[in-house]
């Protein structure tokens, strides 16, 4: 079954488009996105087409992505849409596109976002969250953005430092910059500042939303993220392998409320800031999170040491819990605690 005609689905979907945003701001508008078979550049497609449905507001989507085979699968119920146009793109190559004119709001969401890709591809991921947004700020300054969204990391905010509990958006702890790991981190950090030079310099618009650890059906067959591992054992039937002691304390997000938050940081957010996209009914510890899904499936929870490859892509932090506080005074709430999301996303996925 196609993801979009599951019915649990198509109600994350229009629990999005029921939010109080302002979605006239969309009206005639057009939206580039990069990443956008991602977990979350794809869902945010998903949510923008049903829009257009609802509202008829004729908003149309450039999907930027490296595979366009893997696009026409995804994307097959639009694709043939005069409000879709998928672009094959790399984001570490300049965008010099004539046949596109104005574009009213530019979304940088491509990263690699998961441990192996981390650890194979280091280069690349450091590309991407630099070169590859300069590439889209560029393109947006080019054609007349009204808006640029950066989507950045809970892992900017590095280790805890033992003085908080939860990280606001003004928190920065401890990176180790010499390091492989500190690659995807360290490079977030960056385009984050060279966001603010593009603010300064050129006098862009562009937002900051922080996204925490994110799943839901969505997700990539080879993320290799704990929690994605987990919920491909779970639709296999399988018992959990939980690959350290599981004492990491995190904020997950299911991609449904993710989505959301980065709508309403891209439609109400101002100018220049940034905005923690978690729920604090969503934080968790790893072994936990594994006992929970075990249980919903009616298997054990064993213990497996990682190989070298995993091991040197994994966060070196044990505890980052993201204060949405400033999120909330635009009027987000999550609406998928943790149980919920991932109950959700073993129902869809397994069809």
């Amino acid at each position: 079954m196609n993801l979009i005609e599951h019915p649990l689905y198509l109600k994350d979907i229009q629990k999005v488009e029921s939010q109080t945003l302002p979605w006239e701001k969309l009206k005639d508008k057009s939206l580039l996105i990069s990443g956008s078979t991602g977990l979350i550049g794809s869902f945010l497609t998903d949510v923008v087409m049903y829009l257009n449905q609802v509202y008829d507001l004729h908003c149309k989507i450039y999907a930027l992505g490296r595979n366009e085979e893997k696009a026409k699968v995804r994307f097959a119920y639009c694709y043939d849409s005069p409000f879709f146009v998928f672009i094959p793109y790399d984001v570490n190559l300049p965008f010099v596109r004539d046949d596109i004119g104005d574009v009213d709001y530019v979304l940088h969401l491509a990263s690699n976002t998961h441990p192996v890709a981390y650890a194979t591809d280091p280069i690349g991921t450091i590309t991407t969250n630099i070169i590859g947004t300069q590439n889209m700020l560029e393109f947006a300054y080019a054609h007349h953005a009204l808006r640029c969204a950066f989507a950045s990391s809970n892992e900017i905010y590095g280790e805890n430092r033992g003085d908080v509990e939860m990280f606001d958006e003004k928190y920065c702890g401890y990176i180790d910059c010499n390091t492989m790991r500190a690659g995807y981190p360290e490079s977030k950090r960056c385009g984050e500042a060279l966001c603010q030079a593009y603010i300064k310099q050129k006098d862009m618009d562009i937002v900051i939303p922080r996204l925490t650890r994110s799943y839901g059906p969505t997700m990539l067959m080879n993320d290799t993220k704990a929690i994605s591992q987990f919920i491909r054992k779970a639709i296999a039937g399988e018992d959990i392998v939980l690959k350290s002691t599981g004492t990491q304390f995190y904020s997950y997000t299911y991609v449904a409320d993710a989505v959301c938050g980065l709508l309403f940081v891209l439609l109400k957010g101002e100018k220049g800031e940034a905005y923690n996209i978690a729920d604090e009914e969503s934080d968790i510890m790893l072994k936990d999170l594994a006992n929970i899904i075990a249980s919903s499936i009616g298997r054990s929870v064993v213990f497996e040491i990682p190989d070298a490859v995993e091991s040197a892509g994994y966060s070196k932090a044990t505890k980052a819990r993201l204060d949405s506080t400033k999120l909330q005074g635009l009027g987000w709430k999550a609406q998928y605690d943790i149980a919920t999301g991932i109950n959700r996303t073993i129902s869809i996925l397994k069809g």
